[in-house]
C-alpha cells in the first residue's frame, strides 16, 4: 500500500513539473518573452505583469492572463488592474468576478468604476436589491454619475417600477442630452409608458441626424402601437426597416400590429421577409406558424411550429401549439 502511494505521488509531482515547464515554455515564447525576461529582472514591478496579462488576454490565454492580472493587483492595488481582473474573471466564472469585486471595492472604496461593475454583476445575477443599494450610494455621492443612473433605471424597470425607472432616465438625459444611448432609452421608456414625449424626442433625434435613426422610427412605431394608432405604427416600422433592412424587432412588432388587426396575410408576408434575413430564427418560424394557423393553414402551421421548437427547445409554446394541431 505504501509503495503504491509513493508511486502515485511520484507521478503527480512529475505531472506538476511538466505542467510548470509547459507554462514556462508558453511565457518564454514570443510575443510574451520580452515581458517574461523583464519580470525575471524586476519581479516587483506590477506594470510588467499587467502588460503581459493584457497581451495574454488579447490572445485568449485566459488562465495565464488571470494569473498576471492577479499578481499585478496583489503587488499594487490599482483600479485599472482590478477592472482587467474583473473582465477576465467574467469570462471564466461570473460568480468569481463578483467575489473579486466585493473584495476590490473594500480595498478601493473610492473607485466608482468598481462599484458600478459590482452593481452590474449583482444585476446580472438577479440580486436587484444589492445592485440598487450600490447605485443609490454612488448617486448620493456623485449625482451626475451616468452609469449608475442608467443601471438604476434598468433595475427599477426589472422590478416593475416603471415610474422610478423613467425618472432615473430623465435625470440621466438632463445631464447628457447629447448621449444617443440615453436619449433612445428615454424615448423608448416614454413609448412604453404611452407618453407623447416619445414622439417629440424621437423626432428630435431624427431631425438632428443622430446615428441609427431607424431606432427613432421604431420607437415611434411602438408608441403608436401602444396607443392604438395602427396605421402610423405600421408606417413607422416600415420607415425603420427601410433604414435598416436587418432590423428584426421592427418586423416582429409590425407583424404583431397586423395580427391584432386580423391582417393575417400581411403579417405572414412580414414574418417571411424577416425569416429570409434570419433563417435560423426560431421566433419567426413560430410567428409564421401563428399567421398560417390564423389563415387556416394548419398543416403548414404545424410544420413551422415544429421547426421553431427544433431550433429552440426552450420555446415550449411552439411545441404546445403543434401538439394542439
Amino acid at each position: 500500500m505504501r509503495r503504491s502511494y509513493v508511486f502515485l505521488m511520484t507521478l503527480v509531482l512529475f505531472a506538476c513539473k511538466n505542467n510548470d515547464k509547459g507554462n514556462d515554455d508558453t511565457l518564454a515564447q514570443p510575443p510574451y518573452q520580452t515581458f517574461t525576461d523583464s519580470i525575471s529582472n524586476f519581479p516587483g514591478r506590477a506594470d510588467l505583469y499587467y502588460k503581459r496579462g493584457v497581451l495574454l488576454f488579447q490572445n485568449d490565454q485566459l488562465a495565464y492572463a488571470k494569473n498576471d492580472f492577479q499578481k499585478a493587483w496583489e503587488t499594487s492595488a490599482q483600479e485599472e488592474y482590478a477592472l482587467s481582473m474583473t473582465t477576465v474573471l467574467k469570462k471564466i466564472s461570473p460568480d468569481s468576478a463578483i467575489l473579486f469585486l466585493e473584495n476590490a471595492t473594500r480595498k478601493l472604496p473610492q473607485s466608482i468604476a468598481l462599484q458600478v461593475g459590482l452593481a452590474r454583476g449583482y444585476q446580472n445575477k438577479g440580486e436587484s436589491e444589492k445592485a440598487l443599494e450600490i447605485t443609490n450610494n454612488v448617486i448620493k455621492k456623485y449625482p451626475a454619475q451616468l452609469d449608475a443612473l442608467s443601471i438604476k433605471s434598468e433595475i427599477q424597470a426589472a422590478m416593475n417600477d416603471k415610474k422610478g425607472s423613467l425618472a432615473s432616465l430623465e435625470k440621466a438625459y438632463s445631464l447628457a442630452p447629447a448621449d444617443p444611448v440615453i436619449a433612445y432609452d428615454l424615448a423608448y421608456a416614454y413609448a412604453d409608458a404611452k407618453e407623447s414625449k416619445a414622439i417629440e424626442l424621437s423626432d428630435s433625434l431624427i431631425n438632428s441626424k443622430t446615428e441609427e435613426p431607424e431606432k427613432a422610427w421604431y420607437i415611434k412605431g411602438v408608441y403608436y402601437a401602444n396607443t392604438g394608432n395602427t396605421d402610423k405604427a405600421v408606417k413607422s416600422f416600415d420607415n425603420a426597416i427601410k433604414l435598416n433592412y436587418n432590423f428584426l424587432d421592427a418586423y416582429r412588432d409590425k407583424g404583431q400590429v397586423l395580427m391584432n388587426e386580423r391582417k393575417f396575410k400581411e403579417a405572414l408576408k412580414t414574418y417571411s421577409l424577416a425569416l429570409k434575413i434570419a433563417p435560423a430564427s426560431a421566433d419567426f418560424y413560430y410567428l409564421i406558424g401563428k399567421a398560417q394557423q390564423a389563415l387556416g393553414n394548419n398543416t403548414e402551421a404545424k410544420i413551422n411550429y415544429l421547426r421553431a421548437y427544433g431550433l429552440d427547445k426552450t420555446l415550449s409554446e411552439a411545441k404546445e401549439a403543434a401538439e394542439k394541431l
